[in-house]
């Protein structure tokens, strides 16, 4: 026997099968195939977002109900092979939010992580732990796990962004905590850019000690991250399946920015097709610039600014741009790495 193969049943065999089924126990040589795989095995399927169609139907929620009534007005991308399941990929929620004009979405913590990157619009803010930070598009921004946040948009445009968090995690470890704040808002007690201005400058406060796992910067500006591109471009090291990759780190000790969700970066240039890749991490990618091609196995995504796709786990990706594009993704790598679990191959 092997470890794709199970053994022939028999009447003896069925009888002793259910007495252990009778005693809550069953034969590990009757699932081992299914539960120690060859490769990875997974229900995602990769799939695209359309972000017209999704921007539709995110507005006609928009008068169905209200921010403060919804919590979180939000509509949940879930993977065609996991629905049902509020999920992205095995590890991961997303879903688009909105927030019109005038409207805030209520004060709450919990003891997920949460991301926000956001995908159309220009001047809501978020409020985390006290400090406010205004929203521009292709901002990454982090909510740290049992932190107090609130959004709220005083623009004269509706706001969407996409929130990333580790919800299946969370539920996995059975470690899921929330409570609601009994405000609408927090009140702003740190000076708007503090969080930049102590951490983001290749400097700290003389004493400071790391308080939770999550970077410090709560905040990651676009402007800053595709400048950082740019001049990266100048030195033409492309990787060939990544094209120009950066990840978000914690300056305190270049860990992820996030402990259980890694964030990237990257830019393809005009014309470039990368080498076929495959990670065990299943990644999530928002077009932030640019059109392009992305191949997943045999399924063909094309995609457009504000456009959503998922890549599963182990599947063979090849990115190609048509002209000059960035991607936002994110993924579960770091939390692999750090159980030893992940593994990548390239090329071939």
């Amino acid at each position: 026997m092997s470890l794709t193969e199970k053994p022939a049943t028999s009447p003896e065999r069925d009888a002793y099968y259910k007495k252990l089924d009778e005693r809550s126990m069953s034969a590990l040589w009757n699932v081992l195939s299914d539960i120690i795989t060859p490769t990875p095995r997974s229900g995602c399927q990769p799939f695209k977002w359309d972000y017209d169609e999704a921007r539709e139907l995110l507005m006609e929620s928009g008068g169905l109900i209200t921010a403060k009534e919804a919590e979180r007005r939000v509509l949940i991308l879930e993977n065609p092979g996991l629905r049902g399941q509020s999920r992205i990929t095995t590890s991961l929620y997303a879903g688009l939010q909105l927030v019109l004009p005038g409207e805030v979405a209520p004060a709450h913590r919990h003891s997920q992580s949460a991301l926000r990157f956001v995908v159309d619009g220009d001047g809501a803010y978020t409020n985390v732990a006290g400090e406010r930070t205004l929203m521009h598009e292709g901002d990454f921004v982090i909510t740290p796990p049992w932190a107090w946040h609130d959004h709220g948009n005083e623009s004269d445009r509706p706001m969407v962004w996409l929130d990333g968090l580790d919800i299946p995690m969370a539920s996995f470890f059975d470690a899921s905590f929330a409570e609601g704040y009994g405000a609408e808002s927090q009140p702003e007690s740190i000076p708007r850019g503090d969080s930049l201005a102590r951490y983001g400058s290749n400097l700290m406060p003389f004493g400071y000690e790391q308080q939770g796992l999550a970077s410090p910067i709560f905040n990651y500006p676009y402007d800053r991250t595709r400048e950082a591109l740019e001049q990266m471009r100048l030195r033409n090291e492309w990787d060939p399946c990544h094209g120009l990759k950066m990840r978000y780190v914690n300056p305190l000790n270049g860990d992820d920015a996030m402990p259980t969700i890694s964030t990237a970066m990257q830019l393809l240039p005009k014309g470039l097709v990368t080498d076929v890749y495959r990670a065990t991490d299943a990644t999530v990618f928002s077009v932030v610039e640019g059109h392009g091609r992305t191949t997943v196995g045999d399924t063909v995504i094309e995609w457009k600014p504000k456009d959503l796709f998922v890549v599963p786990s182990w599947a063979p990706v090849v990115h190609q741009a048509h002209d000059d594009a960035v991607l936002f993704g994110f993924s579960d790598r770091g939390v692999q790495q750090k159980l030893g679990f992940w593994r990548e191959h390239r090329g071939g």
